[in-house]
């Protein structure tokens, strides 16, 4: 008898909604995952809420896979990290700002009534996620094209997405960690993000040099 096929939930970003990782969820279906969005309210729904309704879904169904795009990355560490790491699976971050959002503070800072245009999770932005759960493997997909209206408001002096900074996508203890051509908001509709999720999340690495895995060198 086969076995089920690995459970993936898909978090999305800022501003977006569950319908938003529809596509990389269809992706991933036609490689052998069980995966399926789950929203939530990314201005309106404080940190806390967002993390213990995650955190009840981590528990209720363990042994699950995240793959989370941006701010849903920095959400799902924290419920990680309340449940413990032997409840999940792996986790795929993508262009998640894992050492806090300059982009952010550059909307707060310089836009007027900026910090409402960031809801509640504007803090966990700010902080990003200081050290990674423990007994948890947690790998990092980012982009470099520098597509978006954040690189401008943060005015990022390195190699960018259009909205985070490759060296805020790097903090240590993560697994893994792979540069793509795609900007910000293109790495949920990327085949190459996709091809490197699905990777780790099967061998708990990304396809580096040498194996035709469209990084960026």
């Amino acid at each position: 008898m086969s076995s089920a096929p690995p459970r993936v939930v898909l978090l999305h970003g800022l501003w977006m909604h569950a319908p938003a990782m529809r596509w990389f969820a269809t992706r991933l279906k036609s490689r052998g995952f069980d995966a399926a969005p789950l929203g939530y309210y990314s201005l309106l729904e404080d940190t806390d809420s967002v993390v213990e309704r995650l955190a009840e879904e981590f528990t209720t169904r363990p042994g699950s896979h995240v793959v989370a795009h941006s701010l849903g990355g920095l959400l799902a560490l924290r419920a990680a990290a309340r449940v413990g790491g032997e409840r999940l699976g792996r986790i795929v971050c993508l262009g998640t700002p894992l050492a806090g959002s300059r982009a952010a503070d550059g909307v707060r800072t310089r836009i007027p009534a900026g910090g409402k245009l960031l809801g509640r999770h504007l803090p966990l932005l700010l902080e990003g996620a200081r050290m990674l759960p423990p007994g948890i493997e947690v790998g990092m997909v980012a982009g470099c094209r520098p597509l978006g209206l954040g690189g401008v408001v943060a005015k990022f002096d390195c190699a960018h997405d259009g909205t985070v900074a490759l060296p805020e996508t790097r903090i240590d203890g993560l697994t893994d960690h792979v540069t793509i051509h795609a900007s910000h908001s293109g790495l949920i509709f990327s085949d190459v993000a996709v091809t490197q999720a699905s990777r780790f999340l099967r061998e708990g690495h990304f396809m580096h040099d040498g194996e035709n895995a469209g990084i960026a060198r």
